[in-house]
């Protein structure tokens, strides 16, 4: 699944259609509907992500960019495993499980 990421940005990019369905910033969005709405204005500034656009710096260009979505995949599967494995250990220990 992961290596099918770039897929992502292949197909809009094939047909033309902008970036990647529903991974639209602010500006975007006022591109397609003329205006953002109050609380996304709110919140496009509270969260910067760490892997802006899931490319590194200077990997925004050519096959780096596939192979970064990759890359981002793979962190975001091992963040996500070590964070229901931490949270496995800390409700087992609760519940009285060594």
């Amino acid at each position: 699944m992961i290596l099918l990421t770039p897929v992502g940005l292949l197909l809009p990019e094939l047909f033309r259609a902008g970036g990647a369905w529903g991974e639209w910033g602010a500006d975007e969005i006022k591109d397609i509907l003329s205006y953002v709405p109050d609380g996304m204005k709110k919140l496009s500034t509270f969260w910067n992500s760490p892997i802006s656009d899931y490319a590194f710096q200077g990997w925004q260009k050519g096959i780096k960019v596939y192979l970064s979505y990759i890359i981002s995949g793979i962190i975001g599967v091992i963040l996500i495993i070590l964070g229901i494995y931490g949270l496995g250990k800390v409700l087992t220990r609760k519940n009285g499980n060594p």
